[in-house]
């Protein structure tokens, strides 16, 4: 009987593992991680599932699959999950266990960053709020509040218990393989002293006591203790060392770009310096790598960090904010991981032998046996071309660039040589995209125009001047000061007293009233939010109000001791020619938020509120105002853009959902952009820039299921003054596609099979289309000598006119592949190296 019992436990133990898929056995050596038993090359992309929708997260996740990612990397973000102390939120956008289990079904793995610090460029780097006002408490050292006593401790617990209650950890046949504590902590552990130290220990103790049966790792952390994988980040790794020579030579974030600050131009990583990077970390013995991001996404309501980071959160991702594929970033990408995947067992089995090729050229072999290698040739010289012999056999290298033979012999990529389809501006919807625009003119609006001052019983009195974010505790971006000034003296009729007024900001702006009229308007920027506003003011006889209302852009969330970092006014000081008053330290009236915000003015339930003012004149152009009008969303069913190009600086809601801020007034230095970056040299976030003299953002997104069939619901908060008339919202509805290939380019990557000689293959030219879209047309389709770039190709001297072929095998089709041969072709020009340029529009 017992034994019977016995079987029928062990059935019922094997039908649940099958149910939820079989346990994996998740380790590491010095090599690799090792899963079941089988050392492994993984890519991995970073996507953060807050920074998009649900509805659009198996999507998202396709394409990275597609794209050649084995691993979804995730941080946790601790401020959304528990926003009070002890309450916990898992719904939505912040669905965390949805996301990993959409993962799964993917079939991919995850690494999980449990942090808790995120940085991310998110509000408070991640840590809720009401953790800064635990008394006695500081975080990222050795203070007990933090570690032990239900802070840090408990939230990690609480999210290893609840992945362990869904059986997602890799032992249990979930798709969790690897874990993180804390995050580039060695980066700023200096300001800490012994004390960082000591938490560093008692972080990975913490982490590993906690028995996720799979590896944690700490990034960017090269004391990290024996138990845990210390990693690298940056925009290179080929260099870098684990500390102990039983740890794998990991990398978790590789910038694919960087983020965008209001007020600074758009930073943008070229795909070639991108590729480089990640083949020389492979090269050099790296055996897992991680883009952040993979897709960034958007930084919806507040949750963008600080200072002044923008609510775009694209990242110059190879998929972009919107969800669509960012090409030429996303194929060239695609195409290096597959080269790299036909080196694996190479990789993994054996150690580089290194190779000096010549000034700055050099490889790397890996053997199987002495006739049987993968190998990796490089020019990192970041001007000359070269020739080089290898093996008995030259190869060409662009300078910065490096070639892959899985074979020893034939080269199947080389990451200067960009040959996948190109997509131009896609993150723009206009330039080589197809819109449809819905213009709101024609849509009554309403308004509210917020008072001046303190406006409601909210306010309370300081006989100093406070602290912002100790004020607020973040609740809302803005704070209102206001004190009033006396004028004793007789002033002559029709005159007024002039001052200078002189406001000392920690930031992050600051707009400026004297009797209730507008006089200034201050403000930081990412680097430095602190300002000081300085203006002449004209005073009347008796009593004069001063009013400053104080605007948060984001929750500092990077830096030693980022967590006391201030906000907010701290020094106005009168003067005229003979004294000067510093007001600092006069009674301050305060109020927390702004009279629409207590309202409730951006809530579906008061749209048809009798507080907002409808008229057939619209004011515009003035500071401190409330829009709201209806809208029909643009037809199809992908996501839509809101341009906010006309407006100045605030907040916007599409049916009560909080879109994120804007600041289309703040333009960026004229100076310092390029259409042409090049690719070659070490790259940084200053490197290549684009948008000089523009606002860092326009064009804001909202996703398609936070829209309705009919009448849709937009509010504004206008803080400095816009026209609200010129909004627009569009969507895509086709784009134009082109690539580019040459004959002595080598073929496609995926055709490449061992043993077989490259020379008996053709290249050819790939198109594929995003969303559902098939090829609709052909634009341009020249064999021969074309020059020029998508959008903008021209036929060469020597040209064949080829559109029928590229039409017959293309038109209809979602993607179609042309070999670049004579026999297909023809030769317009016997002797020349030709090329094909193909320029198609997909559509619905």
């Amino acid at each position: 009987m017992e034994s019977k019992k016995l079987l029928l436990v062990i059935i019922l133990s094997m039908l649940l593992v099958f149910e939820r898929g079989a346990s994996t056995t998740v380790t590491y050596d010095h090599k690799a991680l090792v899963i079941d038993g089988k050392r492994r090359i993984l890519q991995s992309g970073s996507i953060h599932y807050p920074r998009t929708t649900p509805e659009i997260w198996p999507e998202i996740i396709r394409k990275a699959k597609e794209g050649g990612l084995d691993v979804i990397e995730s941080y946790v973000f601790w401020n959304y999950h528990e926003p009070v102390k002890g309450e916990y939120y898992f719904e939505g956008r912040f669905d965390l266990v949805r996301f990993v289990k959409t993962v799964q079904e993917a079939g991919l793995y995850v690494h999980l960053r449990i942090g808790p610090y995120a940085c991310a460029e998110w509000n408070y780097g991640g840590f809720p709020m009401w953790l800064h006002f635990i008394p006695g408490i500081h975080f990222r050292t050795t203070n007990e509040l933090f570690k032990e006593s239900n802070e840090m401790k408990l939230f990690l617990a609480k999210i290893v218990d609840l992945m362990k209650d869904e059986n997602l950890f890799a032992t249990q046949g979930g798709p969790i393989i690897l874990a993180q504590v804390e995050n580039e902590y060695g980066n700023v552990e200096w300001a800490y002293g012994v004390s960082g130290e000591l938490y560093v220990k008692w972080a990975a103790e913490t982490a590993v006591s906690l028995n996720t049966t799979v590896p944690w790792v700490m990034c960017a952390q090269e004391d990290a203790p024996d138990s845990v994988i210390n990693t690298c980040n940056g925009f290179y790794c080929d260099r870098f060392t684990p500390n102990s020579p039983s740890k794998p030579k990991m990398w978790t974030e590789n910038y694919v770009g960087w983020f965008l600050a209001f007020g600074y131009p758009v930073p943008y990583r070229p795909v070639e310096d991108l590729a480089f990077a990640v083949a020389r970390f492979f090269e050099t013995g790296g055996t897992f790598q991680n883009y952040y991001m993979y897709f960034g996404g958007t930084n919806f309501g507040r949750t963008a960090g600080g200072p002044l980071v923008a609510t775009s959160y694209d990242y110059d991702a190879p998929i972009d904010e919107y969800g669509f594929i960012s090409q030429p970033k996303w194929g060239h990408l695609r195409d290096l991981h597959r080269a790299i995947k036909h080196c694996e067992e190479y990789l993994v089995n054996a150690d580089p032998t290194h190779l000096s090729l010549g000034l700055k050229l050099e490889a790397h072999v890996y053997y199987k046996s002495s006739n049987d290698c993968a190998a990796f040739l490089a020019n990192y010289g970041n001007s000359s071309d070269a020739n080089v012999t290898f093996n008995g056999k030259s190869y060409f290298l662009p300078a910065w660039s490096v070639s892959i033979l899985p074979d020893c012999k034939n080269v199947i990529f080389n990451t200067a040589k960009v040959v996948s389809q190109k997509t131009t501006g896609s993150t723009e919807f206009t330039h080589n995209t197809v819109s449809i625009e819905n213009s709101l003119e024609s849509d009554p609006w309403g308004w509210y125009k917020e008072k001046v001052g303190i406006a409601n019983n909210h306010s309370f009195a300081s006989p100093h001047l406070l602290e912002q974010i100790n004020t607020t505790k973040d609740t809302s971006d803005f704070l209102w000061y206001t004190t009033s000034i006396n004028v004793e003296e007789n002033i002559k009729k029709r005159k007024a007293k002039e001052l200078q007024l002189m406001i000392g900001s920690l930031g992050h702006a600051a707009l400026v009233f004297v009797n209730k009229k507008p006089v200034g308007f201050g403000y930081g920027n990412h680097d430095d939010a602190s300002f000081v506003l300085s203006k002449k003011i004209h005073l009347k006889q008796g009593s004069n109000t001063v009013d400053i209302l104080s605007m948060m852009v984001g929750l500092q969330n990077y830096g030693p001791w980022f967590d006391i970092s201030g906000a907010g006014v701290f020094s106005v000081i009168f003067s005229d020619l003979k004294n000067s008053k510093n007001f600092s330290s006069t009674e301050w009236i305060y109020q927390v938020g702004l009279e629409g915000e207590y309202l409730g003015l951006d809530k579906v339930s008061l749209a048809n509120s009798s507080l907002w003012i409808q008229g057939s004149s619209v004011p515009i152009n003035q500071s401190l105002i409330w829009y709201k009008t209806s809208f029909s969303p643009p037809e199809g069913r992908g996501p839509v853009s809101l341009n906010l190009s006309s407006m100045g600086k605030g907040q916007a809601w599409v049916n009560g959902q909080h879109v994120g801020r804007y600041w289309s007034s703040y333009r960026s230095p004229s100076t310092g952009c390029s259409d042409n970056c090049d690719y070659r040299g070490a790259y940084d976030s200053w490197k290549c820039l684009k948008k000089c003299g523009q606002p860092a953002q326009v064009l804001y997104h909202v996703p398609r299921s936070w829209l309705k069939p009919g009448k849709n619901l937009l509010v504004l908060h206008e803080e400095l003054g816009g026209d609200p008339s010129k909004i627009s919202f569009s969507t895509r509805s086709g784009q134009k596609v082109c690539a580019h290939v040459s004959e002595s380019d080598p073929p496609p990557v995926d055709t490449w099979k061992p043993n077989k000689d490259l020379t008996s293959q053709e290249p050819s030219l790939q198109l594929n289309c995003d969303q559902g879209w098939t090829i609709a047309a052909v634009n341009f389709a020249s064999f021969g000598t074309p020059t020029g770039d998508c959008g903008a190709f021209i036929k060469g001297s020597c040209h064949l006119d080829v559109l029928s072929i590229v039409h017959q095998g293309c038109v209809g089709k979602s993607g179609c592949s042309i070999p670049i041969t004579m026999a297909k072709l023809g030769d317009p020009c016997p002797g020349v190296q030709k090329s094909l340029a193909v320029e198609a529009f997909c559509s619905v």
